[in-house]
């Protein structure tokens, strides 16, 4: 396997042309046996296949032309090649082809719920099952960003479980991927896992340009978005729909951050903060740091898993709540 580093980035480019040039054209139905579709998003969907002549079982990713362009799909299917080899990465079959109407590669086949899945609604998950999913994130995207590349991605929906105590994880799409710097001039729509300096180049409703100079694509995106996951899975809810002064929890949120040190009283943790642990919340004003050159690396995480991140009480209530659902 070919390694990227921020010095090489452009071997993903080489890759892209002489996979361009190799792109087979296959009809699904004549190579695979479909089962059954077993996800679907804005990109397309993904089946559950079996190889016609090997019997082999794989996820199928497949993508319409009408919406894909060719170079987006190559992009995805060559990064995603260049990373599979992580145990915590959604591994690849090396099997890329073109239909007459879609883009199509296949992938490991996980057997399982992605981490969305089994959120409890303002409960969340036990913290035991937290910290093992988290330390194994956390690992897979210091992989990618070892390698000269940004997620940027990150959210429950995109972590595949092998098991429901998230003994093994395993990160997928990387459909979002780009090299570190890459200049972005704006994204569409915002979401919670994104930064306060994405958020400043997100085309809102009813906009027609972004005001802000191009944003550089660094791997501080993927350590926002991973801090805010660990807020999702912890609690069963976001912390705030968009990080912009117009949102109120995310503000609350950011006059805490801008407190620093001096924040050490409970009256000073925002309501929806005052379920975590001194401990937590450093973790989280690591992670989750509004300048992007102060936050920490998703590696932070390790300094924190000995220790509590749910007071007591909740953590309680919260084992309580799944025992009942259970």
């Amino acid at each position: 396997m070919i390694e990227l580093g921020l010095a090489d980035g452009s071997l993903i480019d080489e890759l892209i042309e002489l996979t361009a040039q190799s792109l087979g054209q296959l009809e699904i139905q004549e190579h695979f046996n479909v089962i059954k579709e077993i996800g679907r998003g804005k990109y397309g969907k993904v089946l559950l296949v079996t190889h016609r002549f090997r019997g082999t079982p794989m996820a199928l990713k497949v993508m319409p032309k009408t919406s894909t362009k060719l170079k987006g799909f190559l992009r995805e299917y060559c990064i995603s090649l260049h990373l599979h080899c992580h145990p915590c990465i959604v591994g690849l079959f090396g099997i890329a082809f073109q239909s007459n109407d879609h883009y199509c590669f296949a992938q490991e086949l996980v057997i399982g719920r992605d981490l969305f899945a089994v959120i409890q609604p303002k409960v969340g998950i036990p913290e035991s099952s937290v910290k093992r999913c988290v330390l194994q994130i956390a690992s897979a995207l210091e992989f990618i960003h070892s390698r000269g590349l940004v997620h940027r991605d990150v959210k429950p929906e995109n972590i595949l479980l092998l098991d429901h105590q998230c003994s093994q994880v395993k990160l997928a799409d990387f459909g979002l991927t780009q090299k570190t710097g890459t200049l972005i001039s704006f994204i569409t729509g915002t979401l919670p896992y994104m930064s306060p300096e994405l958020c400043t180049v997100a085309l809102l409703e009813g906009q027609k340009e972004v005001t802000a100079p191009p944003l550089s694509v660094e791997p501080s995106l993927d350590t926002w978005a991973f801090g805010v996951v660990i807020f999702c899975i912890l609690t069963g809810y976001f912390p705030w729909d968009r990080c912009m002064d117009s949102d109120d929890s995310y503000q609350e949120f950011a006059d805490w951050s801008k407190l620093g040190d001096s924040a050490n009283t409970e009256d000073d943790i925002p309501p929806l903060w005052k379920r975590f642990t001194p401990e937590a919340m450093e973790l989280f004003g690591k992670l989750l740091a509004l300048d992007a050159e102060k936050r920490s690396t998703v590696g932070e995480v390790r300094q924190y898993v000995e220790k509590a991140w749910l007071k007591k009480e909740h953590e309680m209530e919260q084992l309580q709540t799944v025992e009942k659902k259970e």
